[in-house]
């Protein structure tokens, strides 16, 4: 199944700690080029995000970010006492107060002391591994919609390729007539002139025009080329840069057909290969 290279996929979580959402978009390129935004406190997954993106997408632009809110209620959600150091604080204070009969302990002031009281600050690991999670959700979904996009490529082409291929009867269709009529023609031009010709000499003549003008090979090789084309956008894998590689095969074969053309009907459907090979180029700059 191909893909497309275009896509927009979004993911959003919503926990008690706050809200994330994944964004990845693409747009074709010729290699993988990846562009990862991340909020500050999670820089350390960017190679772990890359190697993700890089494991599951072969070409493209990628674009991928992640919008992060933590909610401000859940930031502190619970206050820790440390009762060993509170108490070994007012120990200290006691002892203080009782060895110099001066002081007095202010509860207030030990709950101030470093350590004793601590807020329970959100896990990043956990978090990190929850977005991870929905990264990867993000990634099928992003997928998924690359290969939606692929199978409405992969129709437009077939269309086109059967177009080709009806052009190509066309063509076959037309030639033992061309051929015939070219045959008559230069029997016409040396009667005109007068000149006369041995049969051997004759039959040299029509078949090096027969030749010139003959395109069985470039029709049988466009068939092949449709042929294998339908056998690529069968494929399981990427096949944007194999079939790029058949549109420059198709485009040489439609050149020389329109090149020894010599029939309005066989130049017009020159003409309509070339729109229709065109048409899919355009359409395979987007597939992956």
């Amino acid at each position: 199944m191909i893909r497309s290279m275009t896509a927009y996929a979004r993911k959003e979580l919503s926990q008690s700690w706050g809200r994330a959402a994944w964004e990845i978009r693409s747009v074709n390129q010729r290699y993988l080029e990846t562009y990862i935004r991340l909020p500050e406190q999670f820089r350390v997954l960017e190679p772990i995000i890359r190697e993700k993106l890089r494991n599951r997408l072969t070409r493209g632009k990628i674009e991928c970010s992640l919008r992060f809110e933590l909610d401000p209620t859940a930031q502190h959600q619970e206050l820790s006492l440390n009762k060993d150091l509170a108490n070994q604080v007012l120990y200290a204070a006691d002892w203080i107060r009782t060895e110099y009969q001066a002081g007095e302990i202010n509860p207030i002031d030990v709950l101030r002391w470093p350590g004793v009281m601590s807020a329970k600050e959100q896990n990043l690991d956990e978090i990190s591994t929850q977005l991870l999670t929905l990264l990867d959700d993000a990634i099928d979904e992003f997928i998924v919609v690359r290969e939606r996009e692929g199978q409405a490529l992969e129709q437009l082409i077939t269309q086109r390729l059967e177009a080709i291929t009806n052009e190509v009867t066309k063509i076959r269709t037309w030639m033992p007539q061309i051929l015939n009529w070219q045959k008559e023609r230069l029997l016409a031009k040396l009667e005109e002139c007068n000149i006369e010709l041995d049969s051997a000499r004759l039959e040299q003549e029509i078949v090096m025009l027969a030749q010139r003008i003959d395109v069985a090979e470039e029709l049988d090789r466009l068939m092949t080329h449709v042929k294998e084309t339908y056998v690529i956008l069968k494929k399981n894998e990427a096949v944007g840069r194999r079939l790029d590689f058949m549109m420059q095969e198709f485009n040489r074969e439609s050149n020389t057909i329109a090149s020894k053309s010599i029939n309005a009907d066989v130049t017009a459907s020159a003409i309509e290969l070339k729109v229709l090979i065109e048409q899919i180029r355009e359409q395979v700059q987007n597939i992956e």
